[in-house]
């Protein structure tokens, strides 16, 4: 592509798009919503944002491999069921943690060998262990509520740090987040993921082991699904079966929101966070605003659909250009023979 005509090019890339527009929401936000910017409420916008953002950094990876996991809030659900009830049953919580991270493993090891080794459908797969993983969870737990859990834990899961608006546990995800960034776009592992969900075909003869990559994403996947349930049990002191319940929606919605392609292939981690937190401000402003949780629902909806036709528009808008550039450049011009002598 010509130099000149890549600014054009990387104005219409929709994960700028949603860059720039999580910028003006915030800043008209900050204008004209009383109560956004103190430091009270910019805690509580992240430190509620956070279980979508923890589940969104391997579900980028996921869907850029041409996958989804629908199972993510019910492997949360049953993690922080598991907590509670092994809580209830006296066990210290410093080996409670593990124990519930290996669960999420266990799960998204599940999730990948019915993709992987049985060729089923990822859609069909994690739609059947959202309500399986879901009916476990409320077999361990029951209706009950447990809200016991130690206080240092507790505040490390809701507190922030000092005045600042800046929770204790936005820190560790920023670690998380750098490490999925330079996993993604800095290694050899996140291009072969781009090629695969490219055209797995292809990335077969290039001598990409596709099931192996995709079973380590959903293990993956359960994995931080796990720590965001133990996070969202901690946070909201409590632990339930239904915690996290249709969180998946948002974190689909936030993902493919960020320029993430359903078809697999295309995409930014840095895209698919700033439509995290796009989605978080806009929640965070409606709860300001009283707007009523159904109506939230409907929003967050809206947006999903928008996400899949956005960056499709963006692309044609994209091809259009570049097609009308072709046609207005000049010929190349011919070359006539030297006369001979």
């Amino acid at each position: 592509m010509p130099e000149s005509a890549s600014p054009a090019r990387r104005a219409v890339r929709w994960d700028t798009v949603v860059g720039a527009l999580l910028v003006v929401v915030l800043l008209l936000s900050f204008t004209t919503v009383d109560g956004f910017g103190n430091a009270l409420n910019l805690s509580f916008l992240i430190g509620n944002t956070l279980p979508i953002a923890l589940i969104a950094l391997p579900m980028t990876l996921l869907v850029v491999a041409g996958e989804i996991d629908l199972s993510v809030a019910s492997t949360a659900g049953l993690s922080g069921a598991v907590m509670g009830a092994l809580w209830n049953q006296g066990m210290a919580i410093e080996a409670i943690i593990p124990v519930c991270l290996l669960i999420g493993v266990v799960c998204g090891l599940v999730n990948g060998l019915l993709v992987t080794r049985l060729g089923l459908p990822s859609l069909a797969v994690t739609i059947g262990t959202l309500a399986a993983y879901r009916g476990i969870a409320q077999i361990v737990l029951g209706s009950d509520a447990v809200t016991d859990f130690p206080v240092p834990y507790l505040d490390f899961a809701a507190g922030r740090i000092g005045d600042t608006f800046v929770p204790y546990a936005f820190v560790p995800f920023l670690v998380l987040l750098a490490v999925a960034v330079v996993a993604l776009h800095a290694t050899p592992f996140g291009r072969s993921l781009f090629a695969v969900g490219a055209s797995e075909e292809a990335a077969r003869f290039a001598g990409i082991r596709v099931k192996r990559q995709k079973l380590i994403l959903f293990t993956l996947t359960g994995l931080m699904s796990a720590l965001t349930g133990v996070f969202w049990a901690l946070h909201y002191a409590s632990a339930r079966y239904d915690n996290a319940t249709g969180l998946e929606l948002s974190v689909v919605a936030a993902v493919l929101l960020g320029g993430i392609d359903f078809d697999g292939g295309k995409g930014t981690l840095g895209g698919a966070i700033a439509g995290v937190f796009l989605l978080g401000a806009l929640q965070n402003v409606m709860s300001l605003r009283d707007v009523s949780a159904q109506s939230q629902i409907v929003v967050t909806g809206v947006l999903l659909v928008l996400s899949v036709l956005g960056p499709r528009v963006a692309r044609q808008i994209a091809v259009a250009r570049a097609g009308r550039r072709a046609a207005a450049a000049p010929p190349p011009a011919s070359r006539t023979p030297s006369p001979t002598p």
